[in-house]
């Protein structure tokens, strides 16, 4: 992987930055696609507010991005959001706030209420500890038009407190490898990729086509990249295009992310490796 990484590391971050300009100086905004920005909740009420703040500071015409609070908190986070959503509909943003009556499916079954609610092409997905930059939709939009049948693009997870302690300096240099390394490494040499569940972008079409979010694994983001690929659908990972995001601190909370990322690893190994070598 390490390699692979290094022969195209250089070049795919020049022409993708070609890319970009050479997109933006023959599109005008009118030619924008509508895009819906997904934010499952549950329990967020420390960093909910952060979070929207940073989404409807989004640089985007208001009239083509759609914002959905889907969410699932049984504590004043609700409160929280419909205050919020309130406020900026009031100034003219097209948010809403989604609850649903059970937490059938938890994230994959809020997303999937989201989905079939969505008025966008495009689907911004992200979780409540990521804070995206306003250029994001601009810097990632783009790359659904670069090549055939684009299904995600995934940015880069950053750390705002990567030196918080030595647990959080450790897990950003483990993340640091996974994106810098492996996910560069795949994409970059049409391999498999996967979806890291938040800060990426998915077109709609792709996700009903490879049959939507599965509650059948514990990371539905990995089993879905996985089947929609399996339908021939592409991805794409932006080495240069940094989400930060919060790393867990307490070591529970840590030890618990771990695990419930290995087990549904494999859960979804069962699931698809089949169908891969079938493929």
């Amino acid at each position: 992987m390490i390699y692979l990484f290094l022969r195209r590391a250089k070049r795919e971050s020049s022409r993708n930055r070609e890319f970009l300009k050479w997109f933006w100086s023959t599109r005008g905004r009118d030619k924008l696609p509508k895009v819906t920005t997904q934010l499952p909740i549950y329990n967020e009420r420390h960093v909910v507010e952060r979070l929207i703040k940073a989404v409807v500071n989004i640089d985007y015409p208001k009239e083509l991005h759609e914002i959905q609070l889907l969410d699932d908190s049984t504590d004043e986070t609700r409160d929280i959001v419909a205050d919020l959503v309130s406020k900026y509909r009031s100034i003219g943003f097209n948010i809403k706030q989604i609850v649903r009556t059970n937490r059938s499916g938890f994230k994959a079954g809020a997303l999937n209420k989201g989905l079939e609610e969505a008025e966008g092409e495009f689907l911004a997905i992200f979780d409540a500890d990521f804070v995206p930059d306003k250029d994001f939709l601009y810097e990632t939009i783009p790359f659904f038009y670069e090549g055939e049948k684009v299904a995600l693009v995934q940015t880069r997870w950053g750390h705002i407190n990567r030196d918080y302690s030595l647990l959080t300096i450790a897990q950003s240099i483990g993340m640091d490898g996974h994106f810098i390394i492996e996910q560069g490494a795949r994409t970059w040499n049409g391999l498999y990729m996967n979806f890291n569940g938040t800060a990426g972008i998915w077109r709609k079409e792709a996700i009903i086509d490879a049959g939507g979010w599965h509650y059948d694994t514990l990371t539905e983001d990995l089993d879905l990249s996985y089947r929609a690929q399996l339908r021939g659908w592409n991805t794409k990972f932006l080495f240069d295009v940094v989400t930060p995001s919060e790393l867990p601190v307490d070591i529970n909370a840590y030890k618990s992310q771990q695990h419930r990322w290995a087990k549904g690893s494999i859960q979804t190994a069962k699931k698809v490796l089949p169908l891969i070598f079938k493929s």
